[in-house]
């Protein structure tokens, strides 16, 4: 199983899941090799963290294995050990999710927000593969559930936040109640934001056009214990951006729509092996439409929607015994993806030409999976875990079919593929210092958009990609090391992996071709080199000195390199941050340092050169007792010295944002 990458992350409003469910949870999050982000609700958290409204996306992107791909101001895509979403399984509650967006533009984490979250436990190489094939890990967002309690509770949040740089409003509340049969959470966040304001730079205009958003997300859950040992829980999402704008892109959105449901049953028998049994059902749909008519100019119009409905379930067995505490997962689902492109000429009397960029792709998944974590004595852990799924993918579209057979002939209607993982770690726990190395082995299946994708364009490169429903199994062997040492004033951990992907995907020139897109520079055709190479590591040291104070310095570097020299994009440069916290009773400030050296950029994928940056934070919070209640107020400042620069990450170098004073509010009751 993989490794710790540098344990947890500060960030906001959680609660302990069901009691049952947090027996199991919490047991596991003390001994499970695996990176967890904790987003703070009482009122220490709160403490500490000096932007608590801050979306999920922000959260991830501090956590170190996890980089975060802009394109714009909303809705980033997660890199998971330095590889792209088709790599990685990313869940809400165990539950697949699929984007409706060619481009990517909805990755399943725009789907929650950080306000109705308690963690995110992130999962590295084949040790997620619980609820799907993955060769980089795995992101599950769980949310906040208020748990039965022994008498009956009622309370919440109101909460308030703005921007400056981006005039940025945030509002909404988080209400929960519980007592010995139900509990129920429900919550409300809104988000609104004009245009953002680049950092200084002589001579240019700060304005990012086409920067803007709005959106709103509305979380359900409630839960009723039947008896002793047995409980449902039913829990719905809602989410809905609109007018959402990708200066990095051609095309802007004019709705992201997602409707998230599910039903859990949840057995929890006394005094037996079998200490938890939870059995869930679940089903979702997500719409995606690209707009580009807010463009003063563009070559040609277009309307491109795409739709992804999913339904499934899991069942997951924990065991308990002397020296071993396992679970066995059976997971099954079923997912359509159809994409449409109409394009527009601007000669009138010219027809407009339509296409299906995903040919209604329907996908079947089902697997098992078990882990066992075993004592041996004397601070010794050993984890082991394995399985293997079946994954099918079918067309539904006749015509969408017929359009791809005109580059593949030989194409035909269905495949099934089995995917198989497994793997292990051994940790060892000596005084002060404990030490970890692990190893795995998976596999996966191409993307919808790998296999079966119909002139995508990517614009990062300025070509239009074709799927290749011909390509093997893309498969990965990684090894993991970490060591930590802890004492009562000082913290040190470093983590390293290594991954080797054998018939990596990745799109290469095919000459002849011609680009639907006009201004494209051709068409590219999924392919597999033989081989990618993918380093990772990252230290993090932390020093209480006396009193109030602390300090936290973390530096992380990737590097990633393919067969025949082909560098690897969207590879992260030597990173570093540093932060100086003071807290005390009722105040707490922060400082804080990040920086990035020059990136190594792959020229082959339209990746530019970005030089080192080094960017300057303030912060500082305040709350206060009334009565029962609490007041607290975060303020501070981004990028203090206003600085124009751009990270690896961000699509056609579009800058950060510059100069930013922000305020947060937030009510306790």
């Amino acid at each position: 199983m993989a490794l710790a990458l540098a344990g947890a992350a500060m960030a906001a409003y959680g609660q302990n899941p069901p009691r049952g469910q947090q027996e199991a949870t919490d047991d596991s999050l003390a001994h499970e090799l695996g990176s967890v982000v904790i987003l703070p609700a009482s009122a220490e958290e709160l403490k500490r963290e000096h932007k608590p409204l801050a979306s999920l996306d922000r959260y991830l992107e501090g956590t170190p294995g996890v980089n975060m791909v802009r394109r714009g101001a909303f809705a980033w895509e997660p890199l998971l050990n330095g590889m792209a979403t088709e790599r990685s399984v990313i869940t809400v509650d165990g539950m697949r999710i699929y984007g409706a967006c060619t481009d990517k533009m909805d990755p399943i984490t725009s789907y929650v927000e950080s306000t109705n979250l308690s963690r995110a436990r992130i999962k590295s190489g084949s040790s997620g593969s619980t609820h799907g094939a993955t060769v980089a890990g795995s992101i599950d967002l769980e949310r906040r559930r208020e748990g039965f309690g022994h008498k009956p509770v009622l309370g919440g949040k109101v909460f308030a936040g703005f921007e400056g740089n981006n005039a940025e409003r945030i509002g909404g509340t988080a209400m929960h109640y519980s007592d010995s049969t139900v509990y129920v959470n429900v919550d409300a966040t809104y988000r609104r934001a004009g245009n953002y304001k680049a950092g200084y730079r002589p001579g240019m205009d700060r304005e990012l056009e086409f920067s803007q958003y709005a959106k709103y997300n509305v979380s359900a859950i409630a839960g009723y214990r039947l008896r002793p040992g047995r409980e449902v829980e039913a829990s719905l999402i809602y989410d809905k951006a609109t007018d959402v704008g990708y200066p990095a892109l051609g095309m802007d959105v004019s709705l992201a729509r997602a409707v998230i449901g599910s039903l859990q049953y949840r057995y929890m028998p006394q005094g037996r092996a079998i200490t938890l049994w939870e059995t869930k059902v679940y089903y979702n749909t997500v719409t995606h439409i690209m707009d580009d008519s807010k463009r003063p100019v563009v070559a040609m119009r277009m309307d491109m929607p795409g739709w992804t409905t999913t339904g499934g379930g899991y069942s997951k067995v924990h065991f308990s015994g002397r020296s071993h505490q396992a679970n066995i997962t059976f997971s099954a689902h079923a997912s359509s993806a159809l994409a449409e492109m109409t394009m527009y000429p601007d000669n009138p009397r010219e027809r407009p030409m339509f296409m299906l960029t995903w040919p209604d792709v329907l996908t079947r998944y089902g697997g098992v999976q078990a882990e066992d974590r075993i004592g041996l004595g004397h601070g010794v852990d050993l984890s082991l875990h394995g399985g293997a799924a079946l994954h099918e993918n079918r067309l539904e579209s006749m015509f969408g079919m017929r359009s791809l057979q005109l580059f593949h002939p030989d194409l035909s209607a269905g495949r099934t593929r089995l995917l198989p993982n497994v793997g292990g770690a051994l940790a060892v726990n000596s005084g002060r210092f404990t030490h970890r190395a692990g190893f795995g082995y998976s596999e996966r299946a191409p993307s919808v958009s790998e296999a079966y994708g119909y002139f995508l364009l990517n614009v990062s490169d300025n070509f239009d990609y074709m799927g290749n429903p011909d390509m093997r199994n893309e498969s990965a062997f990684s090894m993991e090391w970490s060591s930590a040492f802890r004492e009562e004033r000082f913290d040190v951990e470093w983590a390293a992996s290594w991954f080797e992907v054998n018939d990596y995907i990745i799109g290469k020139p095919v000459p002849g071709l011609m680009p639907m897109d006009l201004m494209a520079a051709g068409v590219k055709v999924y392919t597999q080199l033989p081989h990618a190479v993918l380093l990772n590591a990252a230290l993090t040291a932390q020093y209480r000195l006396a009193g109030p104070w602390q300090v936290v310095a973390e530096a992380s570097y990737r590097y990633g390199q393919a067969s025949y020299g082909t560098r690897l994009p969207l590879i992260q440069p030597f990173q570093y941050k540093a932060r100086l916290h003071y807290e005390g009773r009722r105040f707490n400030a922060e400082a804080a340092l990040n920086g990035s050296a020059a990136n190594r950029n792959s020229a082959e994928f339209g990746e530019m050169r970005k030089p080192a940056y080094a960017v300057v934070g303030l912060a500082m919070g305040k709350d206060w007792g009334i009565g029962k209640n609490q007041l607290t107020l975060k303020a501070g400042v981004d990028n203090l010295l206003d600085e124009y620069y751009s990270t690896f990450s961000d699509w056609q170098g579009i800058p950060r944002p510059g100069r930013n004073i922000y305020g947060h509010l937030i009510f306790s009751f």
